[in-house]
């Protein structure tokens, strides 16, 4: 049975969200236990002869020394060394799956079902726990749970792959360059490069930090180390084709398109055609997550019968990137087609609860380099009302509402994200700042959820870090959730991970409405939604910007899932798309933060053919609001603008 309150809420401290740069050591403000951690780095490294340095600099990129409660990560990997064991998960990947009409676009036939296809093979980099226990005859258990067998687990393996490639054991740290890109698991020359680069990289500026179990761990910076790359030939890994792959230099890429063909009953697969940004303004970079594994998922973008489609897929191991889609083109991956034609979309292996509590370092620092370089090839600002999750996405109307998609979810880090796009998220103007931006810290915010295990959907999550708090009716911690009649009409919002119908999350701004001791109120869903949000140990910090409110004399405004035009800018042979508002409404006296300012646009795609799509403009201007965790839109002769 389904819950809408928990038995029990996890408590957890929270304090205002910054983190260390690369080169940080530890602040020492921040209370950590004695430093078990570095020396587990250091007896495992001296005993299996690896260079201390190689071995934090690998789990840094890896885990950054978490061990993430001895949960798994989005590609099966437990611990600082990320030894993964895949085999003992299970997951099924929502393109496959058919939960959502990807293209979100009324205007063409629902997609037929389609078969999910059959499970592929799980390929030996998501299976080195294995490997790790013969090498040190330490139990699966031990090497999951136990962050020192752990790192013993990644030393053995290390020293396992240099030993197969026939290099020394040296103390020097250059000489273990191929050992190091062997770690990674990637199947291309270029991939194992980056990974080993960025652990060099590491090496070189040094790093410190406090884990998330409180443990104080740094490496040294040690500049000038000598790369000996010359052992990544030795590996005999295959060189990817990058082609039209459109990436930055500095990570590894590969073209592996899309298919664009005609099907029976004059359908097409899998995307439509067009000239971005000349035609359409590139506005959005939506982050995914695939709910599957990176081969599947990519043999899924193959298949022209899959109306679903994206611009790249990104893996968890080692950070490697596939653009399937010219970032020219639309893809099919949003669930609302206005957003389609606006964005480009990025799908990362993992899932979004079921055992994947986290996500690589590795991972997050290839994405965040891909992001960067299209954000200033296209001009997207780099916010949270640009760079938006799934979950951020609205239903085109309001018959769509309830199956949009809640990935990423709750557990990708926002604040390091950011951080990594060099853009960190802070706060803009004083305490009584009429609007916030909420940022809690990732670690230490650890809120109640269930439903992280498939095999038993009603059971607790373990505590976890995350990026969202809860929002209640009242400014107490034992209130009801707030509800969300579009996503629940007749019910309760739920505590599931799956559920961010009473959810802010990292990076949002809202509007405040209220004030009382430590709880903040913020006006979400047409409703006041309380947080805790103490000044002592903030989840929110002031963020100065435009809000909306109805224009005097009405008593609310509707709100909407898209911005098309008015009817009068739809020429002749092309039907009219419907202003249809949502089951939400914005009540005079209430405010919402403005993320952007848009003019009404469709773009029609229909046949095959790009010489007969369209792009439909008119005069109907409207703002983007943060209404609830989705975006939505409200027109501008409706309401007044004025800044916070």
């Amino acid at each position: 049975m389904r819950r809408s309150s928990p038995l029990r809420l996890a408590a957890a401290a929270i304090v205002v969200a910054g983190g260390l740069s690369l080169a940080q050591p530890a602040s020492a403000t921040q209370t950590a236990v004695p430093d078990s951690r570095q020396a587990a780095f250091t007896e495992a490294a001296k005993a299996y002869g690896v260079p201390e340095s190689v071995l934090l600099g690998v789990s840094y990129l890896e885990s950054r020394w978490d061990t993430n409660a001895g949960k798994p990560s989005s590609s099966a990997g437990y611990g600082p060394m990320h030894l993964t064991d895949a085999a003992e998960l299970s997951g099924g990947n929502h393109h496959a799956e058919g939960t959502e009409d990807a293209r979100g676009d009324e205007g063409r036939p629902l997609p037929a079902p389609q078969a999910a296809p059959a499970p592929a093979e799980v390929p030996a980099s998501l299976r080195t726990l294995e490997k790790a226990a013969q090498l040190t005859g330490a139990s699966r258990e031990e090497l999951r749970g136990d962050p020192a067998a752990n790192i013993r687990g990644g030393a053995a393996l290390l020293a396992d792959y240099q030993k197969a490639l026939g290099a020394p054991l040296s103390d020097d740290p250059g000489q273990w360059y191929g050992a190091v890109a062997r770690y990674s698991g990637a199947e291309e020359a270029e991939a194992a490069k980056f990974f080993a680069d960025e652990v060099y990289a590491t090496i070189e500026s040094g790093a410190g930090r406090v884990t998330d179990d409180g443990q104080k761990v740094e490496l040294r910076a040690a500049p000038g180390v000598r790369k000996m790359d010359g052992w990544l030939d030795k590996l005999g890994l295959r060189r990817p084709v990058r082609g039209e792959a459109e990436c930055p230099p500095t990570v590894s890429c590969e073209w592996v398109p899309a298919p664009y063909q005609a099907l029976p009953d004059d359908d097409y697969g899998n995307h439509d055609k067009s000239n971005r940004p000349v035609n359409q303004q590139i506005e959005y970079i939506v982050i995914h997550d695939m709910e599957g594994y990176f081969a599947p998922s990519v043999r899924l973008v193959q298949d022209p019968a899959r109306p679903a489609s994206w611009h790249y897929s990104v893996r968890s191991v080692d950070g490697h990137i596939a653009q399937h889609v010219k970032t020219k083109d639309v893809a099919w991956q949003a669930g609302n087609w206005y957003v389609n034609a606006k964005s480009i979309g990025i799908e990362h292996e993992g899932f979004l609860a079921e055992g994947a509590y986290w996500y690589t370092e590795a991972m997050y620092r290839s994405s965040a380099r891909l992001v960067r370089y299209l954000a200033q090839r296209y001009q997207v600002p780099l916010d949270r009302a640009h760079i938006i999750g799934h979950d951020n996405v609205p239903g085109t109307i309001a018959s769509t509402v309830r199956g949009m998609h809640e990935d990423p979810g709750p557990f990708w880090d926002w604040a390091r994200y950011f951080q990594l796009l060099g853009r960190p998220l802070h706060g803009t103007g004083g305490p009584r700042t009429e609007s916030v931006m909420i940022l809690p810290d990732y670690d230490k915010n650890q809120p109640y959820y269930y439903g992280c295990d498939r095999k038993n959907p009603d059971a607790d999550c373990a505590p976890h870090g995350s990026a969202s708090v809860w929002l209640r009716t009242e400014p107490r911690e034992d209130a009801p959730l707030v509800k969300d009649i579009g996503k629940h009409p007749t019910g309760d919002s739920l505590y599931s991970v799956y559920d961010h119908s009473a959810r802010a999350t990292t990076g949002q701004r809202y509007a405040v409405a209220d004030r009382q001791g430590g709880w903040t109120a913020i006006w979400y869903l047409g409703q006041k939604a309380w947080f805790h949000n103490p000044a002592s140990q903030p989840t929110a910090v002031p963020s100065k910007g435009l809000v909306v409110t109805p224009k005097p004399g009405l008593a609310s405004v509707p709100v909407y899932g898209r911005a098309y035009p008015e009817a009068e800018a739809y020429p002749a042979g092309v039907p009219y798309q419907a202003i249809s508002p949502l089951q939400y409404t914005l009540a005079a006296g209430q405010r919402y933060t403005v993320g952007l300012t848009a003019v009404g646009e469709y773009y029609r795609a229909v046949t095959l053919d790009p010489s007969n799509h369209q792009v439909i403009r008119g005069k109907q201007k409207y703002y983007q609001i943060q209404f609830g965790h989705r975006v939505m839109f409200v027109k501008a002769e409706d309401v007044v603008v004025s800044a916070t």
